[in-house]
């Protein structure tokens, strides 16, 4: 018998999440059948869209839904051998039967699945981060919704997060102008020295709209957009003729009943005028098309023209303060928990 440890929810999220609203509990999992895989947990991944209720799939009383990079520790299975590695969306739990000839991949994230190629001297967090889904989801909602083109001003909110740090990274490396907006001094050095990113504006001590006029005074060409609110509604007004906007998420609102008071018309005469798109996408809507973004993201790593960090919290009963931190914009890049 293995002796499992969980988090699982216990009460609905009331505005931002606290650490009362989960409890660590204890399972016995039971002898593997023929077919069946035990993995144990190595990283845990904390992302944004873990708090909003249309995505996240956890209910009271089940393991809080989140991805995780778990070594194989005894298999009955001969396509999965001990001391391989698998990804999946198994949730925070440190140990997990899988049976992968009958996975259910029904929900809106889970894969089949599969056996992880090495990483050669990578650590194996990076699927969880600019491998991963965060990885994906920056490839294809920024080149297959903004279509954007050479020469153009790219504007990123969120910008010192896993996905917005790097839609900017491409936004460089395909020849555009880009404007990283983000939260911290820390952040802005970051994306300034280190990923060399054109103009950073810290939105908690500048005026969003004056600095947009100095830095794209003749308007935006693509909005990549994360966080939602009032930053959002700020860089929209600045949209040239024909912009594009990518709708990743809204991290300002994920836990406010607020996001849904929008006026009816609030941008349609800005939209009309201007002829804007603006589209909203979930990455899976490109999941045929994995194997594209992971080639492409990894070749940039080896050609060090895409940089990662992460913000790692150690230990399994910090996973819930991994999640409070990344709601309080305290990570810079990927947010990871390493047990």
């Amino acid at each position: 018998m293995v002796l499992a440890r969980k988090i699982i929810l216990i009460k609905n999220f009331q505005g931002q999440p606290q650490s009362t609203d989960f409890k660590i509990v204890e399972e016995e999992l039971p002898i593997l059948k023929n077919g069946e895989v035990l993995v144990e947990a190595e990283f845990f991944s904390v992302d944004p869209y873990m708090m909003s209720s249309a995505i996240n799939e956890s209910g009271i009383g089940e393991v809080f839904h989140a991805n995780q990079v778990a070594k194989i520790i005894e298999s009955k299975d001969p396509a999965f051998p001990v001391g391989q590695r698998v990804k999946g969306y198994y949730g925070w739990r440190t140990h997990t039967i899988i049976n992968p000839s009958k996975w259910d991949h029904s929900g809106f994230l889970n894969e089949v699945p599969k056996v992880l190629p090495s990483l050669g001297d990578l650590p194996s967090s990076l699927y969880l981060g600019v491998l991963g889904m965060p990885g994906e989801t920056a490839y294809f909602g920024f080149l297959e919704v903004c279509q954007p083109k050479k020469g153009e001003i790219l504007v990123v909110s969120g910008a010192g997060g896993a996905i917005g740090s790097h839609v900017a990274q491409i936004g460089k490396i395909i020849g555009l102008k880009v404007i990283g907006i983000t939260g911290t001094v820390e952040k802005c050095q970051w994306l300034k020295n280190d990923l060399k990113i054109d103009h950073v504006i810290n939105y908690k001590t500048e005026d969003v709209s004056v600095a947009l006029k100095k830095f794209a005074p003749d308007g935006v060409d693509c909005y990549f957009d994360n966080i939602g609110g009032p930053i959002s509604d700020t860089v929209i007004n600045h949209m040239k003729e024909f912009g594009r906007i990518s709708i990743c998420g809204s991290i300002s609102s994920y836990s406010d009943d607020a996001q849904l008071q929008r006026p009816k018309n609030f941008y349609q005469m800005l939209f009309l005028i201007k002829q804007l798109k603006m589209e909203g996408f979930m990455v899976t809507r490109w999941k045929h098309r994995y194997g594209e973004s992971f080639k492409q993201n990894f070749t940039w790593i080896q050609e060090k023209k895409l940089k990662y960090r992460e913000t790692i919290y150690e230990g399994f009963e910090n996973t819930v303060n991994a999640l409070l931190g990344l709601m309080r914009r305290k990570n810079i890049g990927k947010a990871i928990v390493k047990l």
